[in-house]
């Protein structure tokens, strides 16, 4: 028998309590572009949005949540956006902390003590656990977990 190996990931889709509140976070934030929006015809507070980067689907934002993000309960555990290096990572951070967002973690942190990765860590406005990193770079921090991984318990 042969094994399949894994699909690559598509998008991601995100209930949210808000549309227009999280479109705010992720278009003027996070700078994604929105592809297309929508709603259900009979049920008009039911809406959607779909978002990217050059017309690729990257992340969609469905308004069905009746309450912010729980940690405690099984699904997502957070949302991790990669980019090329440490200068976008501060530049995001720059930009997030315009906008009051708080994070995990003051600043850039490594994802484990003497990893070359890492990033910041935050919440988007429903709750909802996000991560910006680079792969490389970021090694020069204190990994805020110990020996667990930075991602893994903010």
């Amino acid at each position: 028998m042969t094994a399949i190996s894994a699909p690559p990931t598509g998008h991601v889709g995100l209930n949210v309590t808000d549309l227009d509140r999280s479109l705010g976070f992720y278009r003027d934030v996070l700078g994604f572009e929105v592809i297309g929006e929508g709603g259900a015809d009979d049920a008009p507070d039911r809406r959607f949005a779909f978002l990217g980067r050059a017309g690729t689907l990257t992340l969609a934002l469905w308004q069905q949540a009746g309450a912010a993000y729980d940690s405690g309960r099984a699904g997502l555990h957070h949302l991790s956006f990669e980019v090329d290096s440490l200068a976008e990572v501060q530049e995001y951070e720059r930009e997030l902390r315009a906008h009051g967002v708080e994070f995990a973690y003051d600043g850039v942190v490594p994802h484990a003590e003497g990893a070359a990765s890492g990033g910041v860590f935050f919440h988007d406005p429903d709750g909802t656990r996000l991560e910006i990193y680079t792969r490389t770079g970021a090694g020069t921090g204190t990994a805020p977990s110990g020996p667990a991984p930075t991602c893994g318990f903010f």
